[in-house]
């Protein structure tokens, strides 16, 4: 049986080629993808250029640490500097957001991941494409979530940019 994965992906160095190059790489590793609309937001926890974000989402059979361990594969390949600080410019930053209603905190592994609750530029693109998904520990939907935070979301714009 199928789990349904959803990822967020970021970057605010050479946005636009570095998150095309993560999107064709998670479209080799995992086949056909959901794309949110991208959102256009500013950096948070350190002053940088803007950060470009959206969250894709796909079905696969692939174990829960597999696809967290390939993520952290397909960051260093486009170039992730992990000498950074946690809050700094990034080529690409991919994130496990869900894995199904899977509740997980290990190492390396967190589902659902906490920045769901925390960051617009997280909650409103997933929401975009799974609104109607429970969150596993809120038991609300990702409509209700970003209904709660819209009011008072930092800014985050839309941004056009499409993928072929």
């Amino acid at each position: 049986m199928t789990s349904q994965v959803t990822i967020s992906l970021g970057s605010n160095i050479n946005p636009e080629l570095n998150i095309r190059l993560a999107i064709d790489e998670l479209k080799l590793q995992y086949g056909e993808l959901i794309i949110s609309p991208v959102y256009q937001t500013a950096a948070v926890g350190f002053d940088g250029e803007d950060f470009l974000n959206l969250v894709v989402s796909f079905n696969t059979l692939i174990p829960v640490q597999d696809i967290a361990a390939e993520l952290k594969k397909i960051e260093d390949e486009i170039g992730r500097d992990r000498s950074q600080p946690k809050f700094s410019s990034r080529s690409i930053d991919l994130d496990l957001l869900t894995y199904d209603e899977l509740v997980l905190d290990e190492p390396g592994v967190q589902v659902p991941r906490y920045e769901i609750l925390q960051n617009a530029f997280v909650l409103k693109p997933l929401s975009d494409i799974q609104g109607s998904a429970l969150h596993p520990e809120q038991h609300k939907t990702y409509h209700q979530l970003w209904s709660e935070m819209e009011d008072h979301a930092d800014r985050i714009e839309l941004y056009e940019l499409s993928f072929n």
